[in-house]
C-alpha cells in the first residue's frame, strides 16, 4: 500500500512540474519564428488553458468509463510524440504569415499528446485513488501538485534557461516525460487489476438544485481571473520585453491564487482582500490615463502582480465558495471552471486583437473585474453592493475616457498580432505638424511636416550625430551606398537616401508598410530606390543568400523592436554570421539598443568579440527643438579606417563587458542577466 501511494505522489508531483515547465519551453521556441512578438505568449495561454479544458473532458470521460488501459495508450503515443519532437527541427508551421495559426498549429504538433496526458493526471488519479483506498484524495497530493507547479515556473527564468540551450532543455524535458509515462503506466495498470476498495457509508445526499446564478459564475469568475491573468501579461511583455521571466511571474502569482482559493478558503475570502482590491484597480486604472509617465521596471512588474493576485484571489476564492454540496456536481464545477478560463484568454488573447483597433485590454479587464465583484458580492448586503457598482461605473468611465483619449488626434490606428499601432497629429512643433507612430507607450517614428527640410530630416533616435547617422553618412564617402534595414517604423532612415543609393527594407508586420507610405513621406520623397520585403528578416537574408542574391550592403541597421527592445533572435551568434554574409567588405552593422529596461553592451560587445569585429557605442543627445531623443547604438566592423574617421571616432566608445556572460546562439540566451532592475 506504500509503495501504491508512493506511486501516486511520484506521478501528480512530476506530471505538474513537466505540465507548467513545458509551457514556456515551447513558447520559447516559438518566439524566432514570429519577429519576438510579445503576443507569441498570450496565444499560447490560449492554447494552454483550451488544451487543459480538453485534458478534463477527456478524464471525466475517462474515469466514468472505469477503464485504465486507454490512458496507457495515450501516454505511449505523447512519448512517440515528444521522441518526434526533440528529434525534430522544431520549425513553427505556416510561420510568420498566420502567427495564430502558426501557434496552435505548432504547439498541438509538438506536445498536443504530452499535455493531453499531463493535463488529465490530477483529475485522473484523484479518481483512481478513491477507486482503490475507497477514502477521500489526502490534500497531500494537492500540496505536491501545486508545489511542482511552482518549482517548475520558478525554475525555468532563473535555473532552466540561464544554464541549457533549447535542444538541451527539451532532451531534459523528454527524459523527465519518460519517467512520468513509466510511473503512470504501473499505476493505471495497477488500477485495472486492483478490486475496487468499498468507500465508507457516507450519509444520504438530499437532492440539489443547482440555481443558474451559481453556474454562471463558475463560468464568469475563474473567466475574468483569467482575463487578468493575460491583460497584465500581455502589458509587461509589450512595455518590456518578451521574455519567459515576465510570463511565469504572472502566471506563478496565478496559480497561487488558485492555491490559496481552494486549501486556505478563509483567507481568499477575508474582508481586506475586496478593499486591497479596490484600491490597486483605482491606482492602476489611474496610470493607465498617464501615457506620457512611466515607472521604473521594478516597481510596475510589483504593482501589476499584487494586482493580478488580488483579483485571482478574490475572483476563484468567490468561486470556490460556491462549489456544490453534492459530490455528483463536482465534475460540472470544475469543467465549468476550466472553460472560464479558456474563455478569459481567449477574450483578451484572440478576440480583443480582433475586435478593437486600440488596445484597451487592461481596462476593460479592469472594469469586468469589479462587474464580477459586483455580481459575487450581490447577496452580502447594500454596502458591498454599493462600493463594487461605485467601482464598475468609475472603471467603465475610464474604458469611455480612453476610447475617446485614443481617437483624439489620431489619424490612423490598426491593431494585430505584432502590435497596436497608432498615428498622432499634433501641432506642438512651433509653426509645423508633427506625426508620431507609437505602439502602446513606445514611440517608433515621428516626422515633423513645416518647411521642406524640416519633413526630409531624421528625428527622434535616428538624428545625424547617432550611431546610425555617423554610419550612414560617413561608411562610403560619396559613391552610392546599399544600405539594409530590419524594422522599418515610419521609414524615417530613408531620409538618409541619396540618388543612387538602394535602400531595402525588412519588415515583419504587414500593418507598418501601408502606414509608413501612406501617413509618413520619408519612403516616397526619399531619393534612393526603396524596397521592403515582408516577413522575419532573417528567413528573408537567408533566402537571398541561397537564391544567390547577396545583398552586399554598405550598412546593415538591426532596428526591429518586440516591446522595448530587439528580439533576442536578432542578436545570435547565427544571426550575426548570417549579417556578415550579406554585408560588402568592410561594411558596418548598425544594433540600436535604446531602451529602458535591458542592457545589451555587454551581449553585442561579446559577439562582436567572438565575431572578430570591432564593437563601438554611440549615444546621441536629445534635442527637443529637432525632435531628437537620446539614442543609443552599437556599430560592429572591420572597417578600421571608418573608425579612424576625425568626424567618427569622438563619438566612439568602447562598450562595457559583464563577466560570466553566455554567448548568445539561436538554442541559448537570457535576459535576465542584462535586465536593468
Amino acid at each position: 500500500m506504500n509503495q501504491s501511494r508512493l506511486l501516486f505522489g511520484s506521478a501528480v508531483f512530476l506530471g505538474a512540474f513537466l505540465l507548467f515547465l513545458v509551457e514556456p519551453l515551447a513558447a520559447r521556441q516559438l518566439l524566432p519564428a514570429l519577429g519576438g512578438s510579445a503576443a507569441v505568449w498570450i496565444t499560447c495561454l490560449v492554447f494552454f488553458q483550451t488544451a487543459l479544458l480538453i485534458a478534463y473532458l477527456y478524464a471525466h470521460a475517462l474515469a466514468r468509463s472505469g477503464r485504465s488501459i486507454p490512458h496507457v495508450a495515450l501516454l505511449f503515443v505523447a512519448l512517440a510524440s515528444t521522441a518526434a519532437w526533440v528529434a525534430g527541427n522544431s520549425t513553427p508551421m505556416l510561420g510568420a504569415n498566420h502567427p495564430i495559426a502558426a501557434v496552435f498549429l505548432s504547439l498541438t504538433g509538438w506536445i498536443g499528446f504530452p499535455f493531453l496526458a499531463l493535463g488529465a493526471t490530477s483529475p485522473l488519479l484523484q479518481v483512481w485513488w478513491t477507486r482503490i483506498e475507497g477514502t477521500p484524495v489526502p490534500w497531500r497530493l494537492y500540496a505536491l501538485s501545486n508545489l511542482a507547479s511552482l518549482l517548475a515556473l520558478a525554475a525555468y527564468p532563473t535555473l532552466i534557461e540561464p544554464h541549457w540551450a533549447l535542444d538541451e532543455q527539451r532532451g531534459l524535458w523528454a527524459y523527465g516525460f519518460l519517467v512520468f509515462v513509466l510511473i503512470s503506466s504501473v499505476v493505471a495498470w495497477q488500477v485495472r487489476l486492483a478490486p475496487p476498495a468499498q468507500p465508507a457509508a457516507a450519509p444520504a445526499e438530499a437532492p440539489e438544485t443547482l440555481p443558474l446564478r451559481s453556474k454562471l459564475l463558475w463560468l464568469l469568475l475563474p473567466m475574468g481571473a483569467a482575463m487578468q491573468l493575460c491583460a497584465v501579461t500581455a502589458y509587461l511583455t509589450a512595455n518590456i520585453a518578451a521574455i519567459p521571466l515576465l510570463w511565469v511571474l504572472p502566471l506563478g502569482v496565478y496559480l497561487l491564487t488558485l492555491i490559496v482559493a481552494f486549501q486556505f478558503p478563509r483567507l481568499g475570502r477575508s474582508p481586506i482582500v475586496p478593499r486591497l482590491l479596490i484600491v490597486f484597480l483605482a491606482g492602476l486604472a489611474y496610470m493607465l490615463t498617464q501615457t506620457e509617465s512611466a515607472l521604473p521596471m521594478r516597481i510596475a512588474i510589483g504593482f501589476f502582480l499584487v494586482e493580478l493576485f488580488l483579483a485571482g484571489l478574490y475572483l476563484h476564492a468567490e468561486a470556490c465558495a460556491l462549489r456544490p454540496a453534492r459530490t455528483a456536481h463536482a465534475t460540472l464545477f470544475y469543467l465549468l471552471f476550466a472553460a472560464g478560463g479558456a474563455l478569459g484568454s481567449f477574450l483578451i488573447g484572440i478576440a480583443a486583437p480582433l475586435l478593437f483597433r486600440y488596445n484597451y485590454d487592461l481596462a476593460i479587464t479592469f472594469c469586468v473585474t469589479a462587474l464580477l465583484a459586483l455580481a459575487a458580492a450581490w447577496p452580502t448586503g447594500w454596502n458591498n453592493r454599493l462600493i463594487w457598482a461605485a467601482s464598475s461605473a468609475t472603471l467603465a468611465v475610464l474604458v469611455c475616457w480612453l476610447v475617446v483619449a485614443s481617437q483624439r488626434q489620431t489619424i490612423a490606428a490598426v491593431r494585430n498580432f505584432y502590435a497596436s499601432l497608432r498615428v498622432k497629429e499634433s501641432h506642438s512643433y512651433p509653426g509645423a505638424t508633427i506625426r508620431i507612430l507609437s505602439n502602446g507607450s513606445i514611440q517608433h517614428g515621428t516626422q515633423i511636416f513645416g518647411t521642406d527640410a524640416l519633413r526630409r530630416t531624421p528625428t527622434t533616435y535616428y538624428a545625424e550625430d547617432s550611431g546610425v547617422g555617423l554610419a550612414l553618412r560617413f561608411c562610403c564617402g560619396s559613391r552610392p551606398r546599399r544600405i539594409g534595414v530590419i524594422g522599418l517604423g515610419a521609414g524615417t532612415l530613408a531620409a538618409y537616401g541619396r540618388p543612387g543609393d538602394q535602400i531595402r527594407f525588412y519588415e515583419i508586420n504587414p500593418a507598418v508598410e501601408p502606414i509608413a507610405r501612406n501617413v509618413f513621406t520619408y519612403l516616397r520623397e526619399s531619393p534612393a530606390a526603396i524596397t521592403v520585403v515582408p516577413g522575419d528578416a532573417r528567413l528573408s537574408l537567408a533566402r537571398e543568400l541561397a537564391q544567390g542574391r547577396s545583398p552586399q550592403f554598405d550598412v546593415l541597421v538591426v532596428d526591429a523592436f518586440s516591446g522595448d527592445a530587439i528580439p533576442l533572435h536578432l542578436l545570435t551568434t547565427q544571426a550575426l554570421a548570417l549579417y556578415r554574409r550579406c554585408l560588402a567588405p568592410g561594411g558596418i552593422l548598425a544594433f540600436h539598443i535604446s531602451n529602458q529596461h535591458v542592457d545589451l553592451d555587454p551581449p553585442i560587445a561579446l559577439l562582436a568579440q567572438n565575431a572578430g569585429l570591432t564593437a563601438r557605442r554611440v549615444f546621441s543627445v536629445p534635442n527637443s527643438e529637432r525632435g531628437e531623443f537620446g539614442a543609443t547604438w552599437m556599430l560592429l566592423t572591420d572597417n578600421a579606417a571608418f573608425l579612424q574617421q576625425p568626424e567618427v571616432a569622438p563619438s566612439l566608445h568602447t562598450p562595457g563587458a559583464l563577466p560570466g556572460l553566455r554567448l548568445w546562439t539561436d538554442d541559448y540566451s537570457a535576459l535576465l542577466p542584462v535586465l536593468r532592475w
